[in-house]
Order: C-alpha cells, then sequence, then structure tokens
C-alpha cells in the first residue's frame, strides 16, 4: 500500500498529463488540463487506469517542470498568471496520497483553476478551486475529508451503491452538488436506474462520462 506522505511533495510521479474537454460532473465540457498522479491505495477492480496504480512506474517530475509543461499546452494567450480560466485537474490513482501543496500554489500562481478528482482516502492537502470527492468501497474516504467536498460523485455499479451513496451525501456540505455516474462497463444496465432514481430524488444530478462518448482523453 502507498502511504502519505506528510511534507509539500517538490517532486510527483506523473503517468500522464493532457489537455482536453472535462468529461465528467458539474464542470463537463469546459477546456481542462489534467495531470495524472502514479500510486493509489484504493484499487477499485473497475477501474479503467489500473496502469496509474504503481507510483515507481512513472517518471518523478518537478513542480516547475509540471507546471511549465502545463502552460505549454494551453492557448498562448493564457500562459499570463491571473487569468484563472482554464482549469487543471490533479487526478489518479489517489492524488492525496502526496502533499500537493506547492503544486497547487504554483499552478494557481501560473494562472490555472486548481481541480481534484480524489477518492479521499488520504488526508486533504492543496489549495483547491473545486474538490470533486468520489469514495469508493474498496476504501473509505476519511471522514474529514468529506466536508471539503463542492462535488459528490457516486459511481454507480449495482443497486446497493445507491444507498451507500446517501450515507455519504448525508455528511458534505449544504453547497455540494450531488452526482449519480454509471460505471461505465454496466452504463447501459444502471443508467435506467439512475434516471428512476433521480426523479425520485431530485437533490441528485446525472454524470456521464461523456469523453468516453465523444473519444477524447
Amino acid at each position: 500500500m502507498e502511504k502519505a506522505i506528510n511534507i509539500p511533495a517538490t517532486t510527483l510521479p506523473v503517468m500522464e498529463s493532457f489537455y482536453t474537454l472535462q468529461g465528467e460532473g458539474a464542470h463537463q465540457g469546459k477546456a481542462a488540463y489534467f495531470i495524472r498522479l502514479g500510486g493509489c491505495d484504493v484499487g477499485c477492480v473497475w477501474c479503467d487506469v489500473k496502469e496509474s496504480w504503481d507510483a515507481d512506474a512513472h517518471p518523478q517530475k518537478s513542480i516547475d517542470v509540471i507546471v511549465n509543461t502545463a502552460l505549454q499546452a494551453v492557448p498562448a494567450a493564457y500562459r499570463l498568471a491571473g487569468n484563472n480560466n482554464i482549469i487543471a485537474v490533479v487526478t489518479g490513482g489517489e492524488p492525496l496520497l502526496y502533499d500537493l501543496e506547492l503544486l497547487t500554489k504554483a499552478l494557481q500562481a501560473a494562472g490555472f483553476r486548481t481541480h481534484i478528482e480524489t477518492s479521499g482516502s488520504s488526508k486533504m492537502s492543496g489549495v483547491w478551486d473545486w474538490i470533486c470527492l468520489s469514495p469508493k468501497k474498496f476504501k473509505a474516504p476519511l471522514p474529514e475529508v468529506i466536508p471539503f467536498a463542492n462535488e459528490l460523485k457516486i459511481i454507480i455499479y449495482n443497486k446497493s451503491d445507491f444507498a451507500w451513496g446517501e450515507k455519504f451525501a448525508a455528511l458534505t456540505n449544504a453547497d455540494c452538488k450531488l452526482y449519480l455516474q454509471p460505471e461505465w462497463s454496466k452504463a447501459a444496465t444502471v443508467t435506467p436506474l439512475i434516471i428512476d432514481y433521480i426523479k425520485a430524488n431530485p437533490q441528485w444530478q446525472l454524470s456521464l462520462q461523456v469523453h468516453k462518448y465523444i473519444d477524447i482523453p
């Protein structure tokens, strides 16, 4: 199992990074630069990026290299600090295995909005404009992480996941957006169930992995 680092990381294992559109959740359809970190302590059986799990399989990159690579990927007009119009999404793996304070401060100084996608299995770190919490049954989120979430995304794999997700929704802050998202391999089966559930429980919204439908990263 990976263990959380308790000091701000000056280098991070980067599996991949790319400029695309956010395909899921509250910011779906917006331009976003993704930074996928290696290392995971959750290990979902249906994970579609299992190659991210082993941190040692991915090169360590300095914060400067990560941020400068991000700047080179976005349009020149946004390479000046202070624009804050393009999202940088830090994901994994499980990104909170690392203390992300230095990375997030550097991204914000370069003009990015900082977003994270996390299971919440490790303590919160970093300075974030948006926190998407997607708890997993394989390792529950830390209770102290849940109130930080701007967005709760529950992956629906079977019928029992609805009641399981409600337990976390009850712990979120009043402004947190609630999403139900079909697990990709079960989408044909569970999407109709999600639609019916949302109609009966309209505090929830539907999240689809649009990037997979339109075949972009």
